[in-house]
């Protein structure tokens, strides 16, 4: 039997690609955060949907989804010579800056709307990346379903502060806005 790569080997590879991607998804996720947040005035003042989780709920998912996401990557990127690895990381790539260009849209331009419609592409986009991952490794596609179901609530949620707050909400205090200028 000609092997490309032992099993200790192949272990060796995916801990190494874990060690890179696994911080790099946390240092994105971390960095994207600063671009908009949901300390302001503005977030304050909007009527909060009922499935409006406690806040201190989104630090421990988003952390928790930002460690598998980065073991998927890792198992994808440790899959040498496989069909298909380079597109996968690439696609999920592009995916995942727009998905973490959310926080910078609802939070930072105080748009609903238009994060609406970034979370939108961010779940098309991870639909395209989620099949493209289980051609090459189905671990990682089974690690990243977590994170399609969050999405997706992401999104609910979203579309349920557009519906209680029609008029997008008060825009800081006495008419002052806060708001991150692209």
């Amino acid at each position: 039997m000609n092997l490309l790569a032992s099993p200790a080997q192949l272990r060796a590879s995916f801990l190494r690609w874990a060690l890179l991607m696994v911080p790099l998804v946390l240092l994105i996720g971390f960095v994207a955060s600063k671009f908009g947040g949901p300390d302001t005035a503005w977030f304050a003042g909007l009527v909060k949907p009922a499935i409006y989780p406690p806040p201190v709920t989104f630090m421990i998912v988003w952390t928790v989804l930002f460690v598998l996401i980065g073991l998927a990557l890792a198992l994808v990127a440790s899959a040498w010579g496989a069909p298909g690895r380079g597109i996968a990381l690439a696609v999920f790539g592009v995916h995942f800056l727009i998905a973490q260009s959310w926080s910078a849209v609802f939070f930072g331009m105080q748009d609903m709307m238009l994060g609406l419609i970034v979370i939108g592409v961010a779940i098309a986009t991870l639909l395209i990346a989620l099949a493209l991952v289980l051609r090459v490794r189905r671990n990682a596609g089974l690690l990243l379903l977590p994170y399609l179901v969050w999405l997706c609530f992401a999104g609910a949620l979203n579309y349920q502060f557009i519906a209680e707050n029609p008029d997008g909400g008060q825009r800081g205090i006495d008419g002052a806005a806060t708001k991150v200028e692209f």
